[in-house]
C-alpha cells in the first residue's frame, strides 16, 4: 500500500505588493501579469436629492492566474461606504486601508472569482447637481466611485442599471436595453431604472454615464444614429446649433473610418452636453461629454468660435480609435492618445469647415500655446515617467495638446503623408481593443522610413524645450554669398531638433521667394539661397512650420503689411512675441504700438484674434501701471476706429471684445454700460446673453459707478437656471466690499467651494485681476498652500488653471517674490507640481525682468 502527501499550495515565489495610496505601476504591472476577463456588473440608486447617498451593488469577476497572493481593488473613499463583502458566494471580512480593498488569498481561486460588494457609491467624481449628474473619472477616478481595477490595461465591460428620478434621461457607454419604472429602496416611488446593455471592452476611465433633466434629440446621419442629450433653453441656440452639431459628428466619422481604414469600433455613437463641463470634451467610449457653451453658438459666434467647435468635435470623435479602440498601456503615454485626437482633428476640420485655412489655424492653435510652456523653467517633455496614477493628471497641459501635434505634423513631413497614415493604419489593426506604447508605434514607424526614428524621438518626445536660431546673411555686389542657420537649445544644452521649414526672401519690389530648409544639423547652410539677389528682408520659418524663436530683423514690423500670405503674418506675429519675451528685437510697448497699427491692416480674422490677444497680454502683463495708464486712451481710441473699419462682422466682434478687456478711460466705461444698459451693440456686432454678462462682469470689476449694482440686474435677465447659478457664484468674487471677496476666498479652502471647476477659475481671474491686484495679492500665498490639496481633490487640469486664474495676471516684485519663497520653502515638492507653478509664474517672472 503506498500512501501519497496531499498537495499544497506552492509558496509565494514573490512578496505581496504592498497595500499604498494611489495605483503605483509596481501594483498595475503585477495586476496585469495575474488578471485578465475582467467585468463589472453595477448596480446604482440616484435619490433625487443630491444631499442623499447613492447606494450601489457591484459585482467584479476576473480571472486570475495565480491565487497565492490577495488581490487589491482601488476604492478612493472612506472606508465607512463599504457594507459588505463576498467573494465567490462567501462573505469575507472588509479589509480596506491606502486606498484598496483588499480581498484576501484565501477566498480567491484559480481561474474565475467573483467580489460582491455593497456600498455607498463615492461621490468625489460624480459631478451631482441639482437637476442632473454626470461621471468624469479620467485618469484614476473611476476608484472614487466604486472598487475596480483602474488601470489602463486592464480592460473591461460594464453592465450598468441605473435607477434615477423617473423624469430624468440617461445615457451610458452601451445601448439601452429597456427601462422600467422603479422604486428607491423598495419603499420610494417616482423612479425608473435604465437597464444597459453589457458595454464594449474599455479601460476604467473610460466608463461614464450622465442622468437628469435633460432633452434628448435622436438623428441619423450616413446611416449612423446618433443620440444626443442637452439642457439648453435658448431657443437661438437651439435653431441654428442642432443641425451643425450633428453633422460635424457624422463628417468626423466618415474621415476616421476612411483614414484608418477602420469602421467605428463600437456598439453606439451618442454625446451630452453638460453645463459647464470642466474640459471641452470627453471621449468616452458611446456617450462622449462635451461643454454646452462650446457646442451651442448663435449668430453672434466668430470664426474662430466655429472652428474650435468643429475641432472639438472632431477631437473627441478621433478618440474612439486613438484613445478608445487602442489605449495607452499606461499613463506616461496619456499623450499619444491625445496627440492624434488633436492631429485628426485638424485634418477633418480642413475638409469639414468650408474656407478655413489649415495651415493658418494650426499655426494659430498650437504654437503659442506650447511656446507657453516650452519656454519656461517647468517645461516637461511630451513622454513623461509616472510611478503613481494618483500623479497622472498633472501630465496633461499644453506640451500633450499642442507641442506634440507639432512634432507630429513634423514627423509626417519627414516620413510623407501616405506612409505615415500606412503605419497609423497597422498600429491600430495590431493593437485594436487592446493597449500599446510610443516604442511600440515607433517601431512600426520606423520600418517604413529611412530616417533615424530613434534618434529624432529623443530629442523631440523625450525631453522638454525648444531651439533659438540665429542666421548668418552674406551678401556681395547685390548677390546672396552665404545664408546658413544655426540652432542651439534654449537651456544651454548640446541637443538638435531635426525639422524641417522655410525661409522668405522678400525683395523692394513686393516679389517674395521661398526656400525649403531640411534642419538637420547644428549650422546648415542654405545653399539655394547663394546666388540670389540680395533681399530686403528675410523672414525665417515663413510657413509657420517650424518650432523655436527664429530671427526677427528690427525692419520687420514695417514689412508686415506687404506680406500677402496670413500664415507668414501669424508667423511673424508669433515670433516677434517670442523675441518681446526673451528681450530681443523689440520691447513691450513698442510691440504694442506695431500691433496697434496692424488693427486697422490685418484682413484675417484669425490673425487678428493672435494680434489682439497679444496686445491684451501686452497691456495687462507687460506694461507697468504707468504705461497702461499712458497708452491706454490711444489703444482705446484705435481699437474703437478699427472697429467702425472693419467689414467683417467677426472681426468687430473679435475688436469689440478686446476693447472691453482694455478700457480703463471714463469715456471708454460710460460707452461699455450704455450698450449694455440698453443692450444695443455697436456697428453690426452681435452681442448674445452671455456676451452682455461678460460685459457685465467687466464694468463690475472697474467698479463702475452705475444708479443701480449691475449685476443683480443682469441676473435678473438671464433665464437659463444653469447660467444664473454661474453669475451668482462669481457675484462675491466681484463685490466692491473686500470683507465680500475675502469671504469668497475662504470658501475656496473647502473642497465643496471649489466643486465647480469652471466657475472657480472665472471667479479668481476677476478676483485676482490687474485692476483688483492691490488688495488680492494677500491670498497668494494660501492660493499656494492649497495646490497639493487641489491635485487630490481637482480633476486633472484644475491644478495649472487655479495658478493661472491666481497668478496669470501679476507682474509686481512682491507677487514674484511670494512664488520665489513658497519654492524656497518647499524644496522637496512634488516636481510636477512644481513645474505647474514655475509654468504659470513664467509672464511674471518675464515681467519683472522686462521691466527692468
Amino acid at each position: 500500500m503506498t500512501t501519497t502527501k496531499p498537495v499544497l499550495p506552492a509558496e509565494p515565489t514573490e512578496p505581496d505588493p504592498p497595500v499604498t495610496t494611489g495605483v503605483s505601476e509596481t501594483l498595475a504591472v503585477a495586476r496585469k501579469s495575474t488578471i485578465s476577463g475582467v467585468a463589472y456588473n453595477l448596480s446604482l440608486n440616484v435619490p433625487a436629492l443630491k444631499t442623499e447617498p447613492i447606494e450601489a451593488i457591484e459585482q467584479v469577476s476576473f480571472n486570475l492566474k495565480d491565487n497565492r497572493h490577495p488581490v487589491q481593488l482601488d476604492f478612493k473613499a472612506p472606508t465607512g461606504h463599504l457594507h459588505s463583502l463576498a467573494v465567490n458566494g462567501q462573505p469575507v471580512a472588509l479589509d480596506h486601508r491606502n486606498e484598496h480593498l483588499v480581498l484576501p488569498a484565501a477566498a480567491l481561486r484559480l481561474g474565475h472569482n467573483v467580489a460582491e460588494i455593497h456600498l455607498r457609491a463615492g461621490e468625489l467624481s460624480l459631478n451631482r447637481n441639482d437637476e442632473y449628474l454626470y461621471t468624469l473619472l479620467v485618469p484614476d477616478r473611476a476608484r472614487t466611485v466604486v472598487p475596480v481595477f483602474d488601470q489602463p490595461d486592464l480592460k473591461a465591460t460594464f453592465t450598468l442599471a441605473l435607477t434615477v428620478p423617473r423624469l430624468w434621461q440617461a445615457v451610458a457607454n452601451a445601448p439601452l436595453n429597456d427601462s422600467t419604472e422603479a422604486t428607491l429602496d423598495g419603499r420610494v416611488p417616482g423612479f425608473k431604472t435604465f437597464n444597459f446593455a453589457t458595454s464594449d471592452s474599455i479601460s476604467t476611465y473610460l466608463f461614464s454615464f450622465a442622468a437628469g433633466k435633460f432633452t434628448r434629440i435622436n438623428r441619423t446621419l450616413n446611416g449612423r444614429a446618433m443620440s444626443f442629450l442637452h439642457r439648453e433653453t435658448d431657443p437661438a441656440k437651439l435653431r441654428l446649433s442642432l443641425g451643425p452639431i450633428f453633422q460635424l459628428h457624422a463628417d468626423a466619422l466618415t474621415f476616421m473610418e476612411q483614414y484608418t481604414g477602420l469602421p467605428y469600433p463600437f456598439q453606439k455613437f451618442d454625446f451630452v452636453a453638460i453645463p459647464d463641463f470642466q474640459y471641452g470634451g470627453m471621449e468616452h467610449v458611446g456617450a462622449i461629454d462635451y461643454k454646452a457653451s462650446t457646442l451651442f453658438l448663435d449668430e453672434g459666434a466668430t470664426q474662430d468660435q466655429v472652428l474650435a467647435r468643429s475641432n472639438l468635435t472632431s477631437h473627441e470623435t478621433a478618440h474612439m480609435w486613438f484613445g478608445d479602440l487602442v489605449t495607452m498601456q499606461w499613463f506616461n503615454d496619456v499623450w499619444m492618445k491625445e496627440v492624434f485626437a488633436n492631429f485628426m482633428a485638424d485634418k477633418i476640420t480642413q475638409v469639414a469647415v468650408k474656407n478655413s485655412n489649415y495651415d493658418l489655424k494650426f499655426v494659430i492653435d498650437h504654437y503659442p500655446a506650447a511656446y507657453g510652456i516650452d519656454r519656461t523653467a517647468g517645461a516637461n517633455p511630451i513622454r513623461q515617467p509616472l510611478a503613481n496614477l494618483q500623479d497622472a493628471g498633472s501630465l496633461y497641459g499644453n506640451i500633450i495638446y499642442h507641442k506634440a501635434p507639432i512634432m507630429m505634423r513634423q514627423l509626417e513631413r519627414l516620413m510623407g503623408p501616405e506612409p505615415f497614415r500606412d503605419g497609423l493604419r497597422e498600429y491600430l489593426k495590431t493593437y485594436a481593443h487592446g493597449n500599446a506604447t510610443w516604442p511600440d508605434l515607433i517601431k512600426i514607424l520606423d520600418a517604413r522610413t529611412p530616417a533615424d526614428l530613434q534618434a529624432w524621438n529623443q530629442v523631440w518626445v523625450n525631453q522638454p524645450g525648444r531651439p533659438v536660431f540665429t542666421a548668418d546673411l552674406q551678401t556681395r555686389a547685390g548677390k546672396i554669398t552665404q545664408l546658413a542657420l544655426t540652432q542651439r537649445a534654449e537651456d544651454g544644452s548640446d541637443r538638435l531638433w531635426p525639422q524641417l521649414f522655410e525661409v522668405l526672401l522678400m525683395y523692394p519690389d513686393g516679389h517674395t521667394k521661398e526656400l525649403t530648409v531640411n534642419m538637420n544639423a547644428r549650422t546648415v547652410p542654405i545653399a539655394q539661397a547663394v546666388g540670389e539677389s540680395a533681399p530686403r528682408l528675410v523672414l525665417y520659418n515663413s510657413s509657420g512650420l517650424g518650432y523655436g524663436v527664429f530671427p526677427a530683423a528690427p525692419a520687420l514690423p514695417a514689412q508686415l503689411p506687404k506680406l500677402k500670405n496670413p500664415v507668414a503674418r501669424a508667423a511673424a506675429y508669433v515670433n516677434l512675441y517670442e523675441n518681446m519675451l526673451n528681450g530681443q528685437v523689440i520691447r513691450p510697448l513698442a510691440l504694442l504700438s506695431v500691433y496697434r497699427q496692424a488693427l486697422t491692416l490685418e484682413p484675417e480674422e484669425l490673425n487678428l484674434k493672435l494680434l489682439t490677444g497679444q496686445a491684451s497680454a501686452i497691456f495687462w502683463q507687460f506694461l507697468t501701471p504707468a504705461q497702461r495708464q499712458a497708452v491706454g486712451p490711444g489703444l482705446e481710441k484705435d481699437l474703437w476706429a478699427a472697429l467702425q473699419k472693419n467689414p467683417s462682422v467677426n472681426s468687430q466682434k473679435l475688436l469689440f471684445k478686446t476693447y472691453q478687456s482694455v478700457a480703463l478711460s471714463q469715456p471708454a466705461q460710460a460707452r461699455l454700460y450704455h450698450i449694455w444698459q440698453t443692450e444695443k451693440a455697436p456697428a453690426r456686432v452681435k452681442l448674445t446673453e452671455d456676451d452682455y454678462t461678460a460685459l457685465a462682469l467687466a464694468l463690475a470689476v472697474r467698479d463702475y459707478p452705475a444708479p443701480a449694482p449691475i449685476l443683480p440686474q443682469q441676473l435678473a435677465r438671464i433665464k437659463n437656471p444653469d447660467r444664473r447659478q454661474r453669475l451668482e457664484f462669481l457675484m462675491p468674487a466681484l463685490s466692491p466690499d473686500g470683507a465680500t471677496r475675502d469671504a469668497f476666498f475662504a470658501s475656496l479652502k473647502d473642497k465643496a467651494g471649489r466643486a465647480k471647476e469652471a466657475w472657480v477659475t472665472a471667479a479668481l481671474g476677476y478676483l485676482h485681476h490687474p485692476l483688483r491686484q492691490a488688495t488680492s495679492e494677500k491670498y497668494l500665498p494660501a492660493s499656494l498652500d492649497l495646490l497639493q490639496e487641489i491635485q487630490l481633490t481637482g480633476d486633472i487640469f484644475f491644478p495649472y488653471g487655479w495658478l493661472q486664474a491666481s497668478l496669470g495676471s501679476y507682474q509686481s516684485a512682491t507677487a514674484a517674490a511670494t512664488v520665489r519663497a513658497f519654492l524656497a520653502a518647499h524644496p522637496d515638492y512634488n516636481p510636477q507640481l512644481r513645474a505647474k507653478l514655475l509654468q504659470a509664474s513664467d509672464d511674471l517672472l518675464r515681467a519683472e525682468k522686462l521691466a527692468r
